[in-house]
């Protein structure tokens, strides 16, 4: 019996403790809630449902002005004068305008062939065309293929130049600014430029130049993207669901209302008089595309966005790959913002209504509210709510507007509906990502100006075979395991619990399954998920 009474001293201890550490953490939570937690989880509510309402606004106005366009609006080629380039029998081929084609690329060994193929491939007289590839690789071998490949079209006749640099200071701006400043390209009036993993079409600048030609005021022509490897994964599904939106609805929306949107860094045609006019290309954040449309918007140059033209490319088909494209595009827009905002106010060339437009739309709302308000009220504020009872969001704010937003962000892709639910808890994992680098480029921190370059795999064939040789890759725990998602995960597990336990939300099934989602992003398995077609 003392025995017995002996082994039973040690848990009863440890129960007791358990219990008093339990009762001393919830007097705490007590004495805090009311004073602190519960005034500042109001104000984040509030703040949130402000946000949201922002949110709202931007994408029903965007969404009825879309409509219009589609219904009433007339095409570019009526909005503008476009008219087709013919021969001249005196002047001859002189009589086409000069056209330098420029292929930034690093690194790029599956893609080389098909990008400086395409490029050599344009349909324009071979006399009035040079096709530039501005070869930043650090890779020996590669650097050697690309210089073999220029060499190869060389010899067919095509007039192209191979140059490199001995530094790569400002990343692809400084090589898109270097290659300017060669004599050769005096002679030329425009630019087209696209990226490693992009092909045009052969009529790409019988498509573009002839606006450019006939309306002085254009600086730029922007053709859509179409992705050769949408169907590859969920994950690849997702963004095209994103990207579809912002073609579709943003970058038409801009052309047709103000003449202005960002350039998307690739597949657009450039006046040249247009990028000396606004400065050149800066290197001062990671959106040099956008610091540069941005510019040349306020010098009063107009742009046209053409949806029917579409230049094949490819989405990023490793979660690595593009979570760091999503922090280089959503931190460079929100530090380019901090650095713009004052002379965009000061501009005296643009109406009043564009810089509102400039700086209430097209940066505060979409480059800085929809990032923080996606993430801190439905990640993070919301599931709070769960475990402060006495705060309450309205139902308009939880689930009204929410789902209004989100059917109109996927109307840009009718083919993925039945994946909605999906892209709504992968938007909101990316959130997180898309938060930080926010907050980083607003606050000009740590990785502010941090440029690593999207990993390219080829066409369709290479892009299927690299997949399956990743499929059972040596396990690094560092490469795999995202820990801000994993926390994430626990956090809005744990207000699932706590609701089903003690809560009256009712919130715990969006909790768990958003939970699910971060855990399954967490442990990097999100791209190997085929969807249906």
């Amino acid at each position: 019996m003392d025995r017995f009474s002996s082994t039973t001293l040690l848990p009863d201890t440890f129960s007791s403790t358990r219990d008093d550490l339990t009762e001393q953490l919830t007097i705490i939570w007590e004495q805090i809630k009311a004073p602190l937690i519960v005034p500042l989880l109001r104000i984040a509510v509030f703040l949130c449902l402000l946000m949201s309402i922002l949110l709202f606004v931007e994408r029903v106005y965007m969404g009825i002005v879309i409509t219009l366009v589609k219904t009433f609006g007339r095409k570019p080629d009526k909005r503008y004068k476009w008219e087709s380039l013919k021969d001249d029998v005196e002047l001859g081929n002189s009589s086409y305008p000069m056209v330098l084609v420029q292929i930034p690329m690093y690194n790029e060994r599956e893609v080389y062939q098909l990008s400086i193929g395409a490029a050599c491939g344009l349909s324009w007289p071979t006399d009035r065309i040079i096709i530039q590839v501005l070869d930043d690789s650090t890779d020996p071998i590669i650097k050697n293929l690309v210089s073999m490949e220029c060499q190869r079209w060389a010899s067919k006749g095509i007039n192209i130049k191979y140059e490199i640099r001995d530094n790569r200071n400002g990343y692809k701006a400084g090589a898109l600014k270097e290659g300017l400043k060669h004599s050769y390209v005096k002679q030329c009036d425009y630019v087209a430029i696209f990226d490693a993993d992009f092909q045009p079409e052969p009529d790409f600048l019988w498509r573009t130049i002839p606006f450019l030609v006939h309306n002085p005021e254009l600086g730029l022509v922007q053709a859509r993207w179409k992705f050769v490897n949408a169907d590859e994964c969920l994950m690849t599904r997702m963004q095209e669901m994103s990207l579809d939106y912002h073609f579709t609805v943003e970058q038409e929306v801009g052309s047709s209302t103000y003449a202005f949107f960002g350039f998307n860094g690739t597949a657009g045609v450039w006046r040249i008089a247009a990028i000396d006019e606004a400065g050149g290309w800066k290197d001062r954040t990671t959106v040099e595309d956008m610091d540069l449309a941005v510019r040349a918007s306020l010098k009063g140059w107009k742009f046209l966005y053409l949806s029917a033209l579409k230049v094949k490319n490819e989405l990023p088909s490793t979660f690595k790959a593009y979570r760091y494209q999503q922090h280089r595009w959503s931190c460079g827009p929100a530090n380019l913002f901090r650095k713009m905002f004052m002379e965009i106010i000061t501009n005296r060339k643009v109406s009043l209504w564009k810089k509102i437009h400039v700086i209430y739309s097209f940066f505060f709302v979409r480059k800085v509210v929809a990032h923080i308000v996606t993430f801190v009220f439905y990640c993070v504020v919301l599931p709070a709510t769960v475990l402060v009872p006495e705060v309450e969001v309205p139902k308009w704010g939880a689930v009204y507007i929410p789902s209004i937003i989100t059917v109109l962000n996927a109307v840009g892709t009718p083919r993925s509906l039945h994946l909605i639910i999906f892209w709504i808890l992968f938007e909101n994992v990316m959130s997180l990502h898309r938060t930080k680098a926010t907050f980083i480029g607003l606050l000009e921190a740590g990785r502010v100006n941090e440029w690593i370059v999207t990993e390219k795999l080829g066409d369709v064939l290479k892009i299927k075979s690299a997949i399956k040789a990743f499929k059972k890759p040596r396990f690094r725990l560092g490469d795999r395991l995202h820990l801000l998602e994993l926390a994430t995960g626990a956090y809005l597990f744990f207000c699932g619990c706590y609701d089903i336990a003690f809560g009256k939300n009712h919130y715990f099934l969006y909790l768990f399954i958003q939970a699910f989602a971060f855990f399954i992003m967490g442990f990097g398995y999100v791209g190997t998920f085929v969807p249906n077609s």
